[in-house]
């Protein structure tokens, strides 16, 4: 694609942006793994050692249906239903579109901004869809790091609590040009039909040479037909968005499905300056793209709709394989955000993405460096990711038990359990507790790290 300069006005009278120019927003339209080279250089893996473990022989319901209104974190699943990551390794899957986050720092009009860190905020959730398999739970002081030269920033994670279980992360831009951190309580309840998550906890970025803070929490997530027929999944709920420096906020609405199924994953949403006054309207998919329009436009384009004689064109992307979006465009909107396709054999490999295949690679000369505690080393998920659910399964079972020994040994000696790279503290810009990264992660001295595995 030819890429050409766009400049979104504040005004939104005077702003007019075709479909061509808005690409300029999300210019990352090809797989993040990297291209074979001839040279030997290493790349990053495009597949799983072994394909997806069947789960015909099982049943969902079998397990849960004694369990109706629980909260799930207390109950075992059998190790089938889970897939070969942890959930500090599912939380990094914010990070696939950081794209969006560089873009936002070179962006000079708030709002403008405030666009493009809403896009990214829907991003962040995406990798979520068709995704029916649960990850391995952290144990207490397991972490997981990823760096990413390509990109431009690192990241680290610590399970900081069991009961409730929370996981901590902080990733910072490796030129100093933002850090994103926050925490999550992944709280799970089943439904009958369904099993809920809530993703209790905030989401901070911070634009650092903008010297501005965004924060937000993630929408529900619902899995459906766990009794019988196909498993889906969607996302619903309002998301708000404060910049906490210029007053600017972003309503973002996740719709339901609905009766019908018409507003399945659909997001719609408005951005509004301090003096509440609308400045930009969002729509799109949390599963396939974000754009954005002037408010004149959008509400004159809904009305002529209600009238039968709106006017929308269909993106042109039939020369971008994998790509079959479904939402109709507006006239004048501008592209904020496209998924990057999912690989052609995702389904056979627990419908991962591109960047999520690389996440329990361990790359050449890795092992020595990481700190014993990264769940890299887990033999539980390397074993599923194997494909050996046997052994994934005695070892998981080995794991939990060394786990609660520890803990019941840490409780005679009325020890009390002490984070190693996250505190407990108070979020700068919300006033609210949360878990702040202490630093020092990436000095590499691990000698005080605890040996879970």
């Amino acid at each position: 694609y030819t890429l050409r300069c766009l400049c979104l006005e504040s005004d939104e009278d005077s702003c007019e942006v075709n479909f061509e120019d808005a690409q300029v927003y999300d210019s990352k339209h090809s797989s993040n793994a990297s291209t074979p080279q001839a040279n030997g250089v290493w790349e990053r893996r495009k597949t799983l050692p072994a394909p997806m473990i069947s789960r015909c022989d099982y049943s969902v319901w079998g397990i849960l249906k004694k369990c109706i209104g629980m909260e799930l974190s207390k109950i075992t699943m059998p190790i089938v239903f889970n897939e070969p990551l942890s959930f500090l390794q599912r939380m990094s899957e914010y990070m696939e579109h950081t794209h969006l986050i560089h873009k936002a720092c070179t962006l000079s009009d708030s709002i403008d901004r405030m666009q493009v860190v809403a896009a990214f905020a829907v991003s962040s959730v995406a990798s979520q869809w068709d995704r029916t398999g649960k990850p391995f739970n952290p144990l207490l002081g397991e972490t997981y790091e990823l760096t990413r030269e390509d990109e431009g920033y690192r990241l680290i994670s610590e399970q900081v609590s069991h009961h409730p279980p929370i996981s901590a992360f902080h990733a910072q831009s490796l030129k100093q040009e933002f850090e994103f951190h926050g925490s999550i309580y992944p709280k799970l309840k089943f439904w009958g039909k369904s099993v809920e998550a809530e993703p209790k906890g905030t989401m901070t970025l911070e634009l650092l040479k903008r010297k501005e803070a965004f924060t937000w929490t993630n929408p529900l997530c619902c899995v459906h037909n766990i009794i019988m027929g196909k498993l889906w999944i969607e996302q619903y709920g309002t998301v708000e968005i404060v910049n906490h420096n210029t007053g600017d906020r972003c309503v973002l609405n996740f719709k339901p499905c609905g009766m019908f199924g018409k507003e399945l994953h659909k997001v719609e949403g408005y951005i509004q300056d301090k003096s509440k006054k609308k400045r930009r309207v969002l729509y799109g998919k949390w599963t396939e793209c974000m754009y954005s329009v002037a408010p004149k436009v959008y509400e004159a384009n809904k009305k002529k709709a209600e009238k039968g004689d709106a006017k929308k064109n269909k993106p042109e992307t039939e020369d971008m394989p994998g790509v079959q979006e479904t939402v109709s465009v507006i006239t004048g909107s501008a592209l904020l955000w496209r998924i990057t396709p999912r690989p052609a054999h995702s389904e056979e490999m627990y419908n991962f993405t591109s960047f999520t295949m690389t996440l329990n690679e361990l790359e050449p000369g890795m092992e020595r460096l990481l700190a014993p505690t990264d769940c890299r080393l887990r033999p539980d998920v390397r074993a599923m990711e194997n494909g050996d659910l046997d052994t994934a399964s005695v070892e998981k079972d080995r794991l939990e038990e060394k786990q609660r020994a520890t803990r019941k040994e840490c409780s005679k000696d009325e020890e009390e359990w002490s984070t190693r790279w996250f505190r407990l503290g108070t979020n700068p810009h919300t006033g609210a507790q949360d878990w702040l990264y202490t630093g020092g992660y990436f000095d590499r001295n691990y000698t005080d790290c605890p040996n879970l595995y």
